[in-house]
């Protein structure tokens, strides 16, 4: 099972490429521009979010080198180590939803101090994939739109990332445990 996954991740990109080369090709959209015109968007939403995102590595150092983060998981790792959950990714099931740069600085620190090949390391990168900030995306792009009652989306929202955290948890157990 493992060698499939490896042998999928290796030609999925590439495959992926060559097909949307391909049929642009035939198409006849113009590939290299439209790849340059996509990178220069790029580029500038990456400019953006830059001091978000170091912003919150700092705030997330902090958090674990005053050793707050150490004294709630020592409150819940019996509960954690119980049900089979490493610890050390809980605090993401809770930041995941408030903000996707503070969860993406939160998992490359645990990739950075546990390596990517590791449990925590693969059920953080699984999680920043499988789950949605939730509250960003009803503050951000429903007041774009002027949508106002947001009760029910909230719900439906945080359920689906608690979902999709469960389910992170048990595909990652039952493929790389």
């Amino acid at each position: 099972m493992y060698g499939l996954i490896t042998a999928i991740s290796l030609w999925a990109i590439p495959v992926i490429i060559v097909f949307i080369s391909l049929y642009a090709f035939f198409k006849k959209v113009p590939v290299y521009e439209s790849f340059i015109d996509g990178a220069k968007d790029g580029f500038d939403t990456a400019i953006k979010i830059i001091p978000h995102l170091v912003g919150m590595m700092v705030a997330i150092s902090v958090f674990r080198a005053s050793g707050a983060m150490d004294f709630m998981l020592g409150l819940l790792h019996p509960v954690l180590n119980l049900i089979g959950v490493p610890s050390e990714v809980f605090p993401l099931a809770i930041l995941r939803p408030i903000t996707g740069a503070g969860s993406l600085a939160f998992t490359t620190d645990l990739i950075q101090e546990h390596g990517p090949d590791s449990m925590i390391g693969r059920i953080a990168s699984t999680v920043q994939g499988s789950t949605d900030t939730t509250l960003y995306v009803l503050t951000v792009y429903f007041g774009a739109v002027g949508i106002r009652k947001t009760r029910y989306a909230l719900k439906v929202g945080l359920i689906s990332d608690m979902v999709g955290f469960a389910a992170t948890i048990i595909i990652c157990m039952l493929v790389f445990g």
